[in-house]
């Protein structure tokens, strides 16, 4: 049995980005590693720890009614996953925030296509967010990507991991 652990990633202001073992244990039951098994996604939640600027993902929306999947895309419909963002920013006073966007890719090693930087930069200049920065997780059949999105440059990078917590 394979053991999960928290990851720490490191922005580009120099703070941290926690990706706790729930949350990869979530995303990581849609892994293509079978031809017949389409993308799966969805939305990021997390919170900013005060007086630092790190951040933990404490959620992750799933796969759900409305959403286009095939093999190689996947669309988020925006209803239900609408809901859960404003569920949770209810309940957690404000606290809980929308990060950005997960998605799977049949690939061992995930690199963003064509489509993703454009949807992703489409994201960052449209949606409504309180951060300077949106993060897109790509989990692959092997390793993950994370990357950062900055709203004012439109420009993505690829965060390096860390170390694992237990």
């Amino acid at each position: 049995m394979r053991v999960i652990e928290d990851v720490i990633y490191e922005l580009s202001n120099g703070s941290r980005l926690k990706l706790s073992a729930e949350v990869l244990m979530q995303m990581l039951k849609y892994i293509q590693d079978e031809r017949k098994k389409p993308e799966g996604g969805g939305v990021i939640l997390g919170r900013f720890i005060a007086d630092t600027n790190d951040i933990v993902i404490d959620l992750v929306t799933e796969p759900m009614r409305g959403d286009k999947r095939s093999r190689t895309r996947f669309k988020r419909g925006v209803k239900n996953h609408q809901a859960i963002i404003d569920k949770y920013w209810y309940i957690s006073n404000g606290t809980i925030n929308y990060l950005g966007e997960w998605h799977t890719h049949p690939e061992p090693v995930p690199n963003p296509s064509f489509i993703d930087v454009r949807s992703w930069k489409k994201m960052l200049s449209h949606d409504r967010f309180d951060s300077q920065c949106l993060y897109y997780i790509i989990i692959g059949t092997v390793e993950i990507g994370v990357w950062e999105g900055d709203r004012d440059a439109l420009k993505f990078r690829q965060l390096k991991e860390l170390n694992r917590v237990k």
